[in-house]
């Protein structure tokens, strides 16, 4: 096996579960969830020679975060036909835990969507693959304190729409009662 491939096959190998939260966080749907994550790791094959060997987790990140962009903007634009969710139900979970785990995904995509792009992606770096704030600063690009300011900014949004939620569902249980 050559170098090239060898590098290849472990980057793969140690980054795909990263790579496909990094797009599932940023607005790539389960179902189009595979096919980006492919087409990212196509880039990096692409590209290989390009990586600097300890810079691979910093590229394939930028790779990621373009690709769900792109997958988010024409989601955007398609945004009036239903997604259908095409996962096989866990034999291990009740319908219950099911749906209350599907209604989760659900409200945490509804609210991270809700957020501009620039804060989403901070806040996912930092409160989903748990980066510290000159981590998430250097795979950026930016200072340190837009880091810390997008993600106070990100973080009140956040919590902002999670209230929102929470008064509206209150709201619908006074009146249905």
């Amino acid at each position: 096996m050559s170098d090239r491939k060898r590098r290849l096959t472990l980057l793969v190998n140690e980054h795909i579960d990263f790579v496909e939260r990094v797009m599932r966080n940023l607005g790539v749907p389960e179902s189009e969830l595979d096919d980006a994550v492919q087409r990212a790791f196509m880039v990096v094959a692409d590209r290989l020679d390009d990586i600097r060997v300890g810079a691979e987790w910093g590229f394939l990140f930028q790779t990621a975060r373009y690709l769900a962009a792109h997958v988010w903007c024409n989601r955007a634009k398609r945004r009036g036909h239903e997604e259908l969710d095409d996962q096989l139900p866990s034999e291990a979970a009740s319908p219950e835990a099911m749906l209350s785990q599907k209604r989760a995904r659900e409200l945490l995509d509804q609210i991270l969507d809700a957020m501009p792009p620039d804060l989403r992606t901070v806040f996912v770096l930092y409160e989903f693959e748990e980066l510290n704030g000159p981590e998430i600063a250097s795979m950026l690009s930016i200072p340190l304190g837009t880091v810390s300011s997008r993600l106070r900014r990100a973080r009140k949004l956040f919590q902002m729409n999670v209230s929102r939620i929470e008064a509206s569902t209150k709201h619908r249980l006074k009146v249905s009662s």
